[in-house]
């Protein structure tokens, strides 16, 4: 609905309630439901399900529409990404947020800092995405705030073309409301704990779930070694008590994404079930390391599988852990996916060791033989080195082309003195232009980094008590932070409007009128940067 249908619609309400009502004021109604369009977080999970598929189909028709996201761990990082977005692009289009359970565990337990291992409290997911949406819903009412002072100085000053204009972009206004890509980690307990949970984010507004194949109860960040898997029906019910929660909850658009660690786990908790030849679970026990074994080998507590007429003990570890075939992991990632897009999945994550184009897409081609849809979101990752990585891969390329690289030494190509070679400038194009590059390549339709914010934290708050304690005293913040903010446009120049002081002062006008008391006079000292 415009806002002019807004008001009249108020207008009529405020009517029909005869003079009672006569206080209230249909265009200020009318700019408070403008600044509150998503009453519910299954609101959002609807609105941003609608997104994602969309831009999945515009994916596949171009692999040029990619989208991206970027890790955040408060309310208030979101909301200045999605801000930053709009100021610098003009669209919040192909930009996501994701909340990374590493980040949860390490930034927002009440057990203080915890490594990536299902240890934090599961409730601490669904919180924190209702705390992005609802900075972000406050992002829209505080941009609206700023139309709507604009809008009445028009009509002030009798501009009724600027008017008219301004009407036009609140009419038009682009929500701050995006995509959340969700971590709900291995499901923190069987199929039914997955259910519950799953059920609490989407109804804080989440429109896609991560899960992954580790075993709960065993869970290791994705880049750390120990990683377990569980057999595909264990994980294949958990995927299906994510679509019933999404189902039930009327968001029947929601998106699992399935995570695969199989490529860096080499341990099982459990042999697969099989029921016949061939089946999943026979293709699971397939990639066990066994020893053929004869029944007088055989101790009290062996397990044994029969393949081929022969029996066969799988390697087991004091941890009572079963032990993968080296080697095996890539079959293991292709089948993991094959089998997940096959029962309900939408998107694909491969966690990878390195950030290797023609690794990913050897994979990818391969499980789009069975599944030509098949895309990846993947984990643009601050666990790799991306400098070293990628000035190796280019060495190694070098060098079966044959190219004399003996000026370099590869195991040195982190340092600073190869900044300015070839070699170096080379890595760094590939590494620009690695997103647009693996898209059409290795079928990524979206790019995340997990931990940025948590990195850009510490590097600036590094810088800036460097500067502050040290010799630049008050220098150090002015020179580093506020005038480096008033010359970007950063809107938290103005920390005391970003707060919701002048959405404050909106209300308390709507509700005493001439008798408001605001804190938005001329004494108030963010009107220093009113000419920024």
């Amino acid at each position: 609905m415009s806002y002019t249908a807004e008001i009249d619609a108020a207008k009529a309400t405020i009517a029909k309630n005869g003079p009672s009502w006569s206080g209230i004021d249909a265009e200020s109604v009318a700019r408070m439901r403008a600044q509150n369009k998503f009453q519910t977080g299954l609101d959002i999970a609807r609105y941003t399900a609608g997104i994602m598929r969309k831009d999945m189909a515009a994916y596949d028709a171009d692999p040029a529409n990619y989208t991206q996201s970027l890790g955040c761990w408060h309310g208030f990082i979101g909301q200045q990404k999605m801000i930053s977005i709009k100021k610098h692009f003009g669209t919040t289009k192909g930009r996501y947020l994701y909340l990374s359970g590493w980040m949860v565990a390490a930034l927002r337990s009440e057990f203080g800092p915890l490594p990536d291992q299902s240890m934090h409290e599961k409730t601490s997911v669904p919180a924190l995405i209702e705390e992005l949406y609802t900075f972000l819903r406050q992002a829209d009412a505080r941009e609206l705030g700023g139309l709507f002072r604009d809008l009445d100085s028009a009509k002030e000053s009798g501009d009724q073309v600027k008017a008219a204009s301004i009407q036009k972009e609140i009419d038009e206004h682009q929500t701050h409301i995006v995509p959340i890509i969700a971590d709900i980690d291995a499901g923190f307990g069987n199929a039914e704990a997955t259910y519950l949970l799953a059920k609490k984010m989407i109804e804080a507004g989440a429109c896609a779930l991560q899960i992954e194949n580790q075993v709960s109860d065993e869970k290791q960040c994705g880049h750390q070694d120990g990683k377990v898997t569980v057999p595909h029906d264990d994980f294949l019910a958990k995927i299906r008590a994510c679509r019933y929660a999404f189902m039930e909850l009327g968001v029947e658009d929601g998106i699992i994404v399935t995570r695969t660690d199989s490529l860096g786990a080499g341990l099982t908790k459990q042999i697969a079930y099989s029921a016949t030849d061939g089946d999943i679970g026979d293709q699971y026990n397939s990639f066990l390391d066994c020893e053929e074994v004869t029944a007088d080998d055989l101790r009290s507590s062996d397990v044994v599988i029969k393949r081929d007429g022969k029996l066969l003990r799988p390697k087991r570890l004091p941890s009572n852990l079963f032990q993968f075939k080296a080697g095996t992991g890539e079959d293991r990632c292709v089948l993991d996916c094959i089998t997940s897009l096959q029962n309900g999945a939408d998107l694909l994550w491969i966690e990878t060791e390195k950030p290797h184009i023609g690794q990913i897409g050897g994979m990818v081609n391969r499980i789009r033989e069975v599944m030509p849809n098949a895309k990846l979101v993947y984990n643009n990752s601050p666990s790799f080195n991306w400098t070293l990585n990628f000035r190796q891969q280019v060495f190694d390329m070098w060098q079966e082309q044959g190219k004399d690289v003996s000026d370099y030494q590869r195991d040195r190509l982190m340092s600073v003195d190869y900044d300015a070679t070839e070699l170096a400038i080379e890595a760094d194009e590939r590494i620009r232009t690695f997103q647009k590059d693996s898209a059409r390549e290795a079928g990524i339709f979206h790019h995340l980094i997990t931990l940025p914010t948590y990195h850009t934290a510490a590097l600036s708050t590094d810088n800036l008590a460097k500067e502050y304690f040290g010799e630049q005293g008050m220098l150090g913040y002015v020179e580093g932070v506020q005038r480096k903010e008033i010359r970007q446009g950063i809107a938290c120049v103005k920390h005391q409007n970003m707060a919701g002081s002048d959405m404050g002062d909106d209300h308390k006008e709507y509700f005493a009128g001439e008798a408001a008391l605001k804190a938005g006079g001329k004494d108030n000292t963010m009107n220093q940067f009113a000419a920024e």
